[in-house]
């Protein structure tokens, strides 16, 4: 056994363990609930380096993360021993914002020995192709509001706070911070419902795409459509889309567009 994933929530850990022709070792983070998986490791950060050892005893290779992990607490009576070296870094991590704490993980492993791979890599098909997916198609005023989130995003990125950000009538009605593309669905203003708002999701400059891809579910198509937009954009080539047909399916039912657009495109 050589892949280890790095389990955090939701249904794409089953999806990399299925697609394997050898069984993972499957490491779950204490505060994480992958769907449909079972742990062989459970872990925290305080015990981070205990992990680390447990992998390379187990003769690991490559680490792959995958399924979404909320930003953990540090307490310091569960630190072990073999963690203890690592705290300066750890500290580093839980201070930056979350492509830089991202990086200072990423960096542990592979001083570590352990190459870090993206789901992308083990798992292509998984990536959203460029096209529009569903049955409706996007009007001229999508088509703007599209590239105006496009402009949203890449003006965001510098500050390294989220992925994510709801655009109508070309104005910012919300953005993705530290509660995740779901809490930016729930507590939206309802002036969403009168300007036909829409959900654009992408990387940042500098992602760190083996660690935290931008992904998108059935539920995201859900909560979008429970929101009251009207529309799904995501970037081509740069987002995971899970059940793409079940994404496809319900963004028929609601009347909803759902877009894998290019980067400039109009």
């Amino acid at each position: 056994m050589t892949l280890a994933l790095i389990a955090g929530n939701g249904a794409l850990p089953a999806q990399v363990v299925q697609a394997q022709a050898e069984r993972p070792l499957i490491c779950v983070f204490d505060e994480s609930k992958p769907d449909d998986v079972t742990a062989d490791l459970t872990f925290r950060l305080e015990t981070l380096g205990s992990l680390l050892l447990n992998l390379g005893t187990r003769g690991v290779t490559q680490v792959c993360f995958c399924g979404g992990i909320d930003r953990p607490t540090f307490d310091p009576a569960k630190l072990d021993a073999e963690t203890a070296a690592l705290v300066p870094m750890l500290k580093e991590a839980l201070a930056a914002g979350d492509n830089g704490a991202l990086q200072v993980i990423k960096d542990i492993f592979e001083q570590t020995g352990f190459t870090v791979v993206g789901v992308d890599q083990l798992l292509p098909d998984l990536v959203a192709p460029p096209g529009v997916l569903s049955e409706k198609w996007p009007d001229a005023q999508m088509r703007r509001d599209a590239a105006r989130g496009e402009q949203v995003l890449a003006g965001l990125a510098p500050l390294d706070i989220g992925q994510a950000c709801v655009i109508g009538a070309e104005q910012v009605l919300g953005i993705e911070t530290i509660g995740g593309t779901a809490h930016l669905l729930a507590t939206l203003p309802d002036r969403v419902r009168s300007v036909s708002a829409i959900l654009c999701k992408g990387p940042k400059e500098g992602q760190i795409r083996e660690i935290d891809m931008p992904t998108i579910g059935p539920a995201t198509i859900e909560q979008a459509h429970a929101a009251g937009l009207v529309g799904v954009i995501i970037d081509a080539g740069d987002v995971i889309l899970l059940d793409a047909d079940k994404c496809t399916a319900l963004a028929d039912q609601f009347g909803m567009v759902l877009w894998s657009r290019r980067g400039g495109e109009g």
